[in-house]
Parts: structure tokens; sequence; C-alpha cells
């Protein structure tokens, strides 16, 4: 799977833990792994001019997602019998974002990571318009972060625990010495 991200928003951000979350939840989706995804990150005023283009409605945003591939019956995302195919971009906006971070007390990098999984769940035909659609995009939204963090954690607890061991044992840097103690 291929995913590149562009950041052009002048906001600091972990890209790499972008990029994770989005692989993680198309792979829980069980999109095809040769799909292609795009992340923009924009500024402000870019996303309030895309958000006045595509949705005709004034402002910035927090995230779009732009198809690029239409998605219907015959033709799944989870399919491998399908050739490679470009699902399309997702765009965020860390300063909007960061204003809703704030609001709902927790970091920047949380709001992101949440709207990554919104605008790749809006590329895999999820919508919120209707309450039920909301209540099953949301809780499918919620579950894949779920899962990523604990993942996430699960990993970095795991290589803190191998950091500390090495220290212990006395193994760091051996294998600069072609692994062995000298």
């Amino acid at each position: 799977m291929s995913i590149e991200i562009c950041n052009e928003s002048g906001v600091s951000v972990d890209e790499t833990a972008i990029v994770s979350v989005a692989r993680f939840a198309l792979d829980a989706m069980r999109v095809n792994p040769l799909a292609e995804l795009s992340v923009l990150l924009v500024e402000l005023d870019v996303m309030a001019e895309l958000h006045q283009r595509w949705m005709e409605l004034p402002g910035a945003t927090d995230v779009m997602s732009f198809p690029m591939d239409e998605l219907d019956a015959t033709r799944r995302p989870d399919s491998l019998d399908d050739p490679e195919s470009i699902l399309g971009d997702v765009v965020l906006c860390p300063e909007f974002a960061r204003e809703q971070a704030k609001a709902a007390g927790h970091p920047l990098a949380d709001e992101l990571h949440l709207l990554t999984v919104h605008g790749v769940l809006h590329l895999l035909g999820y919508d919120h318009a209707e309450p039920d659609q909301e209540r099953e995009m949301f809780a499918l939204q919620n579950q894949l972060l779920a899962r990523w963090r604990q993942d996430r954690d699960h990993a970095l607890a795991r290589e803190r625990q191998r950091a500390a061991d090495s220290h212990v044992l006395g193994t760091v840097g051996l294998e600069e010495h072609g692994g062995r103690d000298q």
C-alpha cells in the first residue's frame, strides 16, 4: 500500500504517525494492498478555498476527502482481483484541528489521527449524513483508533523493554563490534 504525505500547513506534525494510522485503517478495512492514498496537510486559507469550492460552504474545516476511483458493488476496495487503484486524497487542516483538539481536551496529534481515519472512511464510502450512518461510521472510527492506539502502545512498550534489557545486559553497541563483547 502506498501512502504519500505532504505537509504544506506550516504546522509541525508527526507525519509517520499519520501514515501509520491511515495504513492501519486501510489494512483493517481490507483495502487492496496495491491501493494508493495521498494525505495533504494545508493552511486555513487553502482549506477554506477547498471547502467553498467543493462543498459550497464558507470557511475552513478540519478534513475533506476526495475519492479518485468510484467505489461500487462490482469493484470493492478489499478485492484482490482488482488492479492497483488510487483511493484518493485526505486533506487535513492542522490549524483548524488544533482548536478542536483544545476544545476536546486532547493533543493535536490525537485529533489528526482521528481526522485521518475519518477521511479514510469517507474514501471507502462511509458517510454521516443520516443518524444511522453517523452511528455506524463513528463507531467504526472509534474502534479503529482504539485498536491502532493499543497496537502502537504495545509496540512502544516492547521497544522500551528491549532498550532496558539491552542496557542491563550490557549488549548496547555489541552489533558495532560484530555481535560479541570485546
